[in-house]
């Protein structure tokens, strides 16, 4: 019989070997749940929401509804649905908002309906809850959702505007030079300031914005797209390799200025070629190929895109010009001190039928001044305008008057479109661009006989280069030889030059408006080394401000006020006395 201290020890013996044993399959248990864990984590990732989302709409639009055995209400209802939703996944890469719209909420729909996705597993896409595993993309998104939400399409201006991000920073060539740049530091340091408080429908909805962006959009641009800016490119800086640096490269423009958003990556040369290929693709101008090398059209919403790739350029890059239609005025344009002066100028000299250049380089807001100025032309008259790719979209801002509206095709040449133009009828001609010598030379020749006047825009940086510019399109065509007779022909048709620019920090003004006078109305040729005109500004920018400068001639004062109403003449009097007298 055993001892009291053998059972004792045969006790503690057992106790151990079952501690012991319990112990291990305590810690052995585990080894499989990472794996289930880890199936169900990758359910909610990004990658297999979209795939789910793909798979889905596939069946929805090419299922074969006869198999269903649906009633007849029913049969339409899908019917309806599915035309509704091929028409939206169609039109939703183009630029058209609303279809952008639908196909997000069908996405936010079917993931709420089917995909499981509740208040923790949400968080398994994107770690909303800790800052810490959030990326910088992640952050950016989170914080233009939090501002779209509160200001809509402004929501980009308004963090540019709080947090000064356009401001110049010495942060590129070794902190050498200063550029315009957002950083990961700027987003970070805003994000923490935010301290966004999401909802399950707030993160449901940028979960949804990210899967459409990479499905159906144009990716890492996407949302930054459709804000009120004035553009946004890619693929214009780094080497134009795979390298990290030229990832990084996404610009805006904002106010004029070129901002490089390097904390914002398309992650790969692939998906900066797959925006390239299809943000261009509206009303199929046809396909970007390297014999043609690039394309230049417009988005639904009016935006212009150009798309270029190699072996034309370096590496694949786009430019996106968006215009803010419906706020065009020259009173909103024009803000600066004693504003009302050029304003008031530009309304006479469209009611004058003043033949006008608009000259300045890209970005200084030609375009964009062109389209305000429009109204102040007489309602009375006919336009036909020319372009290379529709941008003024003078119709949408203008939509009761008589505007027809011709461009470039691969097809027809702007010189072809121009002879088509001089037979409909047009009082008004409004050439978008003057960039060939072919159209420079029409635009010469129509000037002088077709039309009652002519506004067109011109990369001119001082009133003699644009005169010389025409006379040397004149010589290169061959309508002339002699460069005084080209020159003369030239200054006898332009009246006037209104000059665009920008300075350093993108601030937009005009910084003269230029009368060209024929030397023969003021003294002889000979003084001035055989030069056949005189360049006299009208008013200017100077100190910050508009100011007078010379009268208008005599023979311009003549010649407006026998076009205009008299109405508008008693008031061009008044206009020329109170400032030039």
């Amino acid at each position: 019989m055993l001892s009291y201290a053998a059972i004792n020890l045969v006790l503690i013996v057992l106790i151990s070997l079952g501690l012991i044993l319990f112990l291990f399959l305590k810690l052995a248990r585990p080894r499989s749940t990472p794996i289930k864990k880890s199936l169900q984590t990758d359910k909610y990732t990004i990658t297999n929401m979209t795939e789910f989302i793909r798979v889905k709409l596939g069946e929805l639009t090419n299922s074969n509804l006869y198999d269903l055995g649906l009633t007849e209400e029913e049969f339409k209802r899908r019917s309806n649905q599915r035309s509704e939703l091929k028409k939206a996944l169609k039109g939703c890469s183009t630029g058209d908002y609303s279809d952008k719209s639908y196909v997000k909420q069908f996405m936010f729909d079917m993931l709420i309906q089917t995909y499981d996705l509740n208040a923790d597993t949400i968080n398994l896409a994107i770690p909303f809850e800790d800052s810490k595993l959030l990326t910088i993309q992640d952050k950016f998104d989170i914080l233009l959702y939090v501002y779209k939400s509160k200001v809509g399409f402004e929501a980009l201006n308004e963090i540019i505007r709080i947090y000064r991000l356009d401001e110049p920073k010495a942060v590129i060539e070794h902190e050498e030079s200063e550029s315009f740049i957002i950083t990961e530091q700027d987003i970070q340091r805003i994000y923490q300031a935010v301290n966004p408080r999401l909802t399950f429908e707030d993160k449901l909805s940028i979960i949804v914005q990210r899967i459409y962006a990479y499905y159906k959009g144009f990716g890492i641009i996407d949302e930054i797209r459709d804000m009120n800016i004035d553009g946004v490119s890619g693929g214009v800086s780094g080497t134009g390799g795979d390298d990290e640096m030229s990832q990084r490269s996404i610009w805006l423009f904002y106010k004029g200025k070129s901002i490089h958003c390097s904390f914002l990556s398309f992650g790969s040369r692939l998906e900066l070629k797959r925006i390239c290929q299809n943000i261009y693709k509206y009303n199929n101008p046809g396909q970007l190929t390297e014999a043609n090398g690039y394309m230049v059209n417009e988005m639904k919403d009016g935006s212009r895109v150009v798309v270029v790739r190699p072996p034309f350029a370096e590496s694949w890059a786009f430019f996106v010009r968006k215009f803010d239609l419906p706020n065009v005025s020259l009173e909103k344009l024009l803000q600066d001190e004693n504003a009302y002066l050029p304003i008031a100028l530009l309304q006479f000299l469209m009611k004058g039928a003043r033949i006008t250049a608009i000259t300045g380089a890209q970005g200084s807001g030609k375009t964009t001044l062109l389209m305000a100025m429009i109204k102040s032309i007489y309602a009375t008259l006919t336009l036909r305008i020319q372009e290379m790719a529709f941008e003024l979209h003078a119709r949408n801002i203008y939509p009761e008057r008589n505007i027809l509206t011709f461009r470039e095709t691969n097809a027809i040449s702007g010189q072809e479109g121009l002879d088509v133009q001089k037979k409909t009828d047009g009082a008004v001609n409004i050439l978008g661009e003057v960039a060939t010598d072919a159209v420079a030379a029409w635009m010469i020749q129509m000037s002088q006989v077709a039309s009652l006047f002519t506004v067109f825009t011109h990369h001119a940086k001082t009133f003699k280069d644009l005169v010389f510019s025409l006379r040397n399109s004149l010589l290169k065509v061959g309508i002339f030889n002699h460069e005084m007779i080209a020159e003369q022909q030239v200054v006898q048709v332009i009246n006037f030059d209104i000059h665009l620019t920008k300075d350093y920090n993108g601030k937009r003004y005009i910084e003269r408006i230029t009368e060209c006078v024929p030397l023969e109305f003021t003294k002889s040729a000979t003084a001035l080394g055989g030069q056949m005109f005189e360049a006299s500004n009208i008013v200017e920018f100077k100190d910050g401000k508009y100011v007078v400068g010379n009268r208008i001639s005599d023979r311009n004062i003549s010649a407006m006020e026998q076009c205009m109403s008299s109405k508008d003449r008693e008031e061009f009097h008044v206009f020329l006395k109170e400032h030039w007298e």
